[in-house]
């Protein structure tokens, strides 16, 4: 397939390359030209503006940072939907707001084209290993059309619903998982203030039902202190917000996410927003010391 895509950041970057690796033809374009350059290396072609890009693709993929991102890339004269032909298909690897995400495939079926939101888990390594879970809303004819690009990426691709569902999964998927985090950063600060080294603590939980991804990955950055970016805390944060507009709209109470929300915004606002989640930690930290 001739394949578009947007967005060669710490994640799009080795999804394009697996892209490349299936053997479709791969466009790409960024606004920073440095970015594409170990595309080119893999056979990509960089064109000059989104629209051109699009013009003769069948699939365009985006991953870029919020939904006024998607929105910019999309629309206008030199957008996206302004190259993509009838029948093409976008589809939106970032996180943005379900909101967002219907406004943009209503505004896509109006010009015969399609729209997915797919956002991902998994992170960077899951990406470099086209292992990603994958959370799909919209048409499902359109999915299957897609489907090939996708199984360059992912292992587990699942179409959760219409328009706005796989974003609606996606915050589901944020919350739960930060808010393990925090629960790893409360028991290792727990361990240390009464005098038990987290260390062992941490191997203990890890043979029994504490056990988590979050607990075995992120647990040992806690233990050993090593609070440089997996993924950026700034993002998760993003996500967060997300999720707490998305339920104030609903109207549906989450206590226990709002509580971790109030973390993440202390942990912003102490400066780790360029460093790991796991920093939750250090805001508990800080605030033992201030008590």
């Amino acid at each position: 397939m001739i394949v578009g895509f947007v967005g060669l950041g710490a994640m799009g970057r080795p999804m394009a390359e697996n892209v490349a690796a299936a053997g479709h033809t791969l466009r790409v374009w960024s606004r920073r030209p440095e970015s594409s350059a170990p595309l080119v290396e893999a056979g990509a072609t960089v064109w000059a503006s989104p629209r051109e890009m699009a013009e003769g693709c069948d699939v365009v993929v985006t991953v870029v940072t919020n939904g006024e991102d998607v929105l910019g890339v999309s629309f206008g004269e030199d957008g996206i939907l302004a190259g993509l032909g009838e029948g093409g298909v976008h589809v939106d690897m970032s996180t943005i707001a379900p909101g967002i995400a219907r406004e943009l495939s209503a505004r896509y079926a109006q010009c015969g084209a399609e729209f997915l939101d797919a956002p991902v888990s998994g992170g960077t390594v899951g990406a470099r290993a086209g292992t990603l879970a994958i959370m799909v809303g919209g048409d499902e004819a359109a999915l299957e059309r897609a489907m090939p690009v996708l199984e360059a990426m992912g292992k587990t691709i699942r179409r959760v619903g219409p328009s706005g569902a796989g974003q609606v999964a996606k915050a589901c998927n944020q919350m739960i998982f930060v808010t393990a985090l925090q629960a790893c950063a409360e028991a290792m600060h727990l361990a240390e203030a009464s005098g038990v080294d987290p260390v062992r603590v941490r191997e203990a939980l890890l043979g029994g039902s504490a056990w988590s991804r979050a607990l075995e990955v992120w647990g040992d950055k806690m233990v050993t202190r090593d609070f440089s970016a997996g993924v950026e805390s700034r993002l998760h944060h993003k996500d967060f917000r997300i999720l707490m507009n998305e339920a104030m709209m609903t109207g549906v109470p989450l206590p226990v996410a709002a509580q971790v929300w109030q973390q993440l915004n202390a942990m912003m606002h102490s400066g780790y927003g360029r460093e790991d989640t796991s920093s939750l930690l250090r805001v508990l930290e800080q605030a033992g010391k201030a008590a």
